[in-house]
Formats: C-alpha cells, sequence, structure tokens
C-alpha cells in the first residue's frame, strides 16, 4: 500500500471512529442501538451549512489576509456541526430515551423509536432543503503539505489531526470526570452503578450530547469531501453500526482498532483494478462476518460473564 492509500485509510478511519464510537459508547453506558445517528449527522451538517453561511462571511471580512482565516473557518464550522449535534442527541434523550428507559424490552423498543426519528428526519430535511446536494465551504483549499515525506492534503491532515483531539478528549473526560466516572461504572456493570446511587436518567443526557457531537463532528470533517444531502447519514450509520459490532459493543478501543481495520480495508479494496469502490461494502462484509465467527464478541467485547 503506497502513502497515498495510508492517508486515504487513515482519513476514512478517524471519520468512521468517531460515529463507531458514539455507537458503542451509547450501547455500553445506557443499553441503547441508536438509530438516529445518522439523522444526527445529516441534521448535523445542514446546520454547518446554514450556520457558516451566516458567520463565515462575517469571519473573512474580519480576517481577510490573515492567516488564521482557515482556522478561524473551520472552527467555526466544526463547532457549528458539533453544536446541532449535541442538540440533536439531547432531542433524542427527550423523545426516545426518558419515555421509555424504565419500560420492558427497552433496547427494542429504543431501536424501533429511534429508526421512526431517523426516517421522520430524513423527511423533514427533504420537505425543507430539497433532495439537491449541497457542498460546505471549503476551508483549507486544495492545497498539500508533507509529512515525514508522505504528502497529505490540508483537509485530510485536519480531519485525522482534529479526531485524534477530539477521541483523546472524550476519553480523558471518561477517565478523569466525575460524570465520565460514572458513566464508566454503568458501562462495566449496570446493575452495580444503580445500586451505588448513578441515576441513568442524568448520566444518559451527556452520553446523548456527547456522542451527539461527536456525529456532528464527522459529518464537518466528511463534508470537506463529499456533498451534505438529507440521507447522507445512511452509509456514516452503516459503517458506524458494524464498526462498532466488529469492534465488540461497548469497547471504545475495540471500535477505534476496527474502524482503522476497516478503513485500510476499504481504501486497499478501492485500490484493486478487479474489485475497486462498488465491492468495497461486500469484501468489508465478508470480513466482519470472518471476525464474528472467530470471535463472536468482536475485537475488543468482554464475554458477557467476565462484566457480570
Amino acid at each position: 500500500m503506497d502513502a497515498s492509500l495510508i492517508v486515504y485509510a487513515l482519513n476514512l478511519s478517524a471519520i468512521y471512529a468517531l460515529m463507531a464510537i458514539g455507537i458503542s459508547l451509547l450501547w455500553s453506558s445506557i443499553g441503547m442501538l441508536n438509530m438516529a445517528h445518522g439523522a444526527t449527522f445529516a441534521v448535523s451538517g445542514y446546520g454547518a451549512l446554514v450556520i457558516g453561511g451566516a458567520v463565515l462571511p462575517t469571519v473573512d471580512a474580519l480576517l481577510q489576509g490573515s492567516m488564521l482565516l482557515s482556522y478561524a473557518r473551520f472552527v467555526v464550522l466544526l463547532a457549528a456541526g458539533a453544536g446541532v449535534g449535541a442538540l440533536c442527541g439531547g432531542v433524542i434523550y427527550l423523545l426516545a430515551f426518558l419515555p421509555i428507559h424504565d419500560k420492558a424490552n427497552f433496547a427494542v423498543r429504543g431501536l424501533i423509536v429511534t429508526l421512526a426519528i431517523n426516517l421522520a428526519t430524513v423527511q423533514g430535511l427533504l420537505w425543507w432543503f430539497g433532495p439537491r446536494q449541497q457542498a460546505l465551504p471549503q476551508i483549507f483549499g486544495f492545497g498539500r503539505l508533507e509529512v515525514l515525506g508522505i504528502p497529505l492534503r490540508y483537509d485530510q491532515a485536519a480531519t485525522i489531526g482534529a479526531t485524534a483531539v477530539l477521541l483523546v478528549a472524550v476519553l480523558a473526560w471518561l477517565k478523569l470526570s466525575r460524570k465520565g466516572l460514572e458513566i464508566r461504572a454503568m458501562m462495566q456493570n449496570p446493575e452495580g452503578a444503580a445500586l451505588s446511587g448513578i441515576s441513568v436518567r442524568r448520566a444518559a443526557m451527556p452520553v446523548m450530547a456527547i456522542t451527539g457531537a461527536m456525529a456532528g463532528a464527522a459529518a464537518v470533517l466528511l463534508s470537506q469531501s463529499v456533498f451534505v444531502s438529507p440521507t447522507a447519514g445512511a452509509m456514516p450509520l452503516i459503517k458506524g453500526m458494524i464498526i462498532a459490532l466488529l469492534g465488540g459493543l461497548g469497547s471504545v478501543p475495540g471500535a477505534a482498532i476496527a474502524a482503522l481495520l476497516i478503513g485500510v480495508l476499504e481504501a486497499a479494496t478501492g485500490a484493486i483494478p478487479f474489485l475497486g469502490q462498488r465491492m468495497v461494502l461486500l469484501v468489508q462484509f465478508g470480513f466482519i462476518i470472518l471476525v464474528l465467527i472467530i470471535r463472536p464478541r468482536g475485537i475488543g467485547g468482554l464475554l458477557d460473564e467476565t462484566r457480570k
């Protein structure tokens, strides 16, 4: 695999990791498979588009000719996408978690409710914005730089770097903050956490907001190379789900490793002439099935007996 393919694989892995880790965090902490994660992705892309259209002209006027202009534009769009994603997470918490979290078969009920939210959101976006694809403003242009002799486009370098910073910040929050400690306790032993006085109702809200913000950040980063559309969240949702399963639902390190493997596999498959992009999903699903046959709990998943 040449240097350009390695960069492409890392770029894909970074975006997929943001989606997959969010899905894995939700499942391991509150037991919900959020099928509205794709809707959060799409809404965040449009949120960044609308907010960017309103704010960026002012930023351009204030910093015209400055070296900080590209960074300011990047911060504005990333903050807009992450902020809208966090708001979407809060809405999903109010609609799909609070009313049913203490009901029987919560996991199935939550899956159905979030799927309904996803479908309704896509239809709402189609009604409001129409089916036409739209592009987010280019932040860094089309230049290149070299890192250790490897050529990187500006947007690729920003995506990889921003994802690394975001994931480190989330992991540090989980490890060092009191709320993060509560969430980790819920991930390891939900019953024990409840007996210790940890409220699932209170702890779920920050998890929903943070995972929504991660999906919003992924939308902004991916939309630097593809377009924003009402159905833009479908493929990231599918990839996030399969990567979370491959990594082991509930395992954040497993999801990160799985995202890297899937990104490398997608880049390598697309570069093989007799396979190409049309065979990417088939190869990925074949790889995932093989891994899950050998290791049913995923790369980093724990056995249920071990968790108990």
